[in-house]
């Protein structure tokens, strides 16, 4: 028995999960050397106390109320506040002191499509993928302020290797590749009722991510924390991969959180209706943080205000600025975030070696968790047409044609305020118009830049 072998074996039964091992007689030794690495990195001590949540259920949380959002709809003192904070983020970015957090550890399989979520085309004329689309709205950032932040992507386990070949293949979509460094989240194995390991396949634990709260302790433990002080950086545009109209230099936004001397602040939309599943920022037990839709009762979730809008309507979009500062006080010691447990069905290796489906539990953390250790938050409400259009789902909401759908009736406004010439529609759909971020990220970019005569293509108008 080798010396590696002996420590994991041992490592393994002092856990009480020496069935790891089980069929190790029977690998390859190829096959027998990558579950030696998956077990190198196994935490016992955490999994441990993560199995004791198993059965755990959470106390309901009472005293719910909205947060204080900066309103997308402002009176005269908010304009000037505003105004002045759109300035401080300017600078902020002039001086190179923001840095950019991609969460891109997904694959795109929900769509049909094998590869990273990144790679997958959703430009409505262009074809250009979401890497490309985060990546042009990173180098017209450069290009109008005059210094670019570092770009770190956070990767996973199963598409890292493929993210990075992907850049490298699209030489990195115009930056430096330098200024881009990739990260891969970690992974946790799955735990039966018994707090016992699951297994995959006789050489590969069932593994799943730790969630994106994860993408912060995987930045700590890359020495990203040091990286980015080192390169001047003061604070992080945190968005995901899957927001095509996500704005990561916003200067706005990263001027009032840094005003506000905030450790994590966050920016909303207004739920479409009650009926929207997604989560709302709001204050629990005087807690700020996000609201899952399952845990608002009935009547808070249709509840609506004096204007009639709903009471709790700050939809969650996954888009947050973060100090640096902030980032190694929740990080240092270990991540501070609480474990969630999702219970599932899954189809795992048997006792008899065999494909069973049992009932196990992924732990995860959730990035939002953090809302509630900040000193100072700000909220701010932003326009879903113009910031939010996800693609989670193969077809209806938050899929590839809504999100194109989206973009093309976006910019297809802008074309129209100038008095454009637009591409026909088919049927209901909006003219198929594409604006690339290079050119314009904002109506009042674009129109300081018009006229602009499209290029026109088979799939549409492309402005670039």
């Amino acid at each position: 028995m080798t010396e590696r072998l002996q420590q994991q074996r041992e490592r393994a039964e002092a856990a009480g999960q020496g069935h790891v091992l089980r069929w190790f007689d029977e690998l390859s030794t190829l096959h027998g050397n990558d579950l030696l690495a998956q077990l190198e990195h196994v935490d016992y001590e955490l999994l441990a106390r993560l199995a004791r949540k198993f059965d755990e259920r959470p106390a309901p949380a009472a005293n719910f109320a909205p947060p204080e959002v900066f309103p997308l709809r402002r009176d005269d003192a908010q304009e000037r506040r505003a105004g002045d904070a759109t300035e401080r983020g300017r600078a902020l970015l002039s001086e190179g002191k923001v840095g950019y957090l991609l969460v891109a550890g997904g694959q795109a399989s929900r769509l049909g499509y094998t590869g990273p979520k990144g790679a997958y085309s959703v430009g409505p004329v262009s074809g250009r993928t979401l890497f490309e689309f985060h990546a042009r709205r990173l180098r017209a950032a450069m290009q109008r302020y005059g210094v670019g932040g570092p770009w770190y992507v956070m990767t996973s386990p199963a598409n890292d290797g493929e993210t990075r070949a992907f850049f490298s293949e699209h030489r990195f979509f115009g930056l430096d590749p330098a200024t881009v460094t990739f990260f891969p989240q970690a992974m946790l194995p799955a735990l039966d009722p018994a707090g016992k390991i699951m297994m995959a396949d006789k050489h590969r634990l069932f593994l799943a991510p730790n969630g994106h709260g994860g993408a912060l302790s995987a930045f700590a433990e890359a020495g990203l924390v040091d990286h980015a002080r080192e390169h001047g950086v003061e604070q992080l545009s945190y968005f995901q991969v899957d927001n095509p109209l996500a704005r990561p230099a916003d200067p706005l936004f990263l001027g009032l959180h840094a005003e506000a001397g905030a450790g994590m602040s966050s920016k909303v939309v207004a739920k479409r209706d009650e009926h929207e599943k997604v989560g709302v920022l709001g204050m629990r037990d005087g807690v700020l943080g996000c609201i899952e839709y399952s845990d608002l009762p009935d009547d808070l979730r249709t509840q609506r205000d004096d204007s009639g809008k709903l009471t709790f309507r700050a939809g969650n979009i996954a888009v947050h600025a973060l100090s640096v500062d902030f980032v190694d006080r929740v990080t240092s010691g270990g991540l501070k975030l609480p474990w969630h447990v999702a219970r599932k069905r899954m189809q795992v290796l048997g006792e008899d070696g065999r494909m069973v489906e049992r009932d196990g539990a992924k732990f995860e953390t959730f990035v939002f968790d953090a809302l509630g250790m900040s000193e100072g938050s700000i909220t701010l409400e932003v326009d879903r047409a113009e910031e939010f259009s996800p693609v989670k789902n193969r077809e209806g909401e938050d899929s590839p044609d809504s999100a194109r759908r989206d973009m093309c009736a976006l910019w297809a406004s802008w074309v129209r305020e100038q008095g454009g010439a637009l591409p026909a529609g088919k049927g209901d759909e909006p003219p198929p118009v594409e604006v690339d971020p290079l050119l314009a990220e904002t109506r009042e970019e674009f129109a300081a830049k018009w006229p602009v005569e499209p290029d026109v293509r088979e799939r549409g108008h492309l402005y670039e």
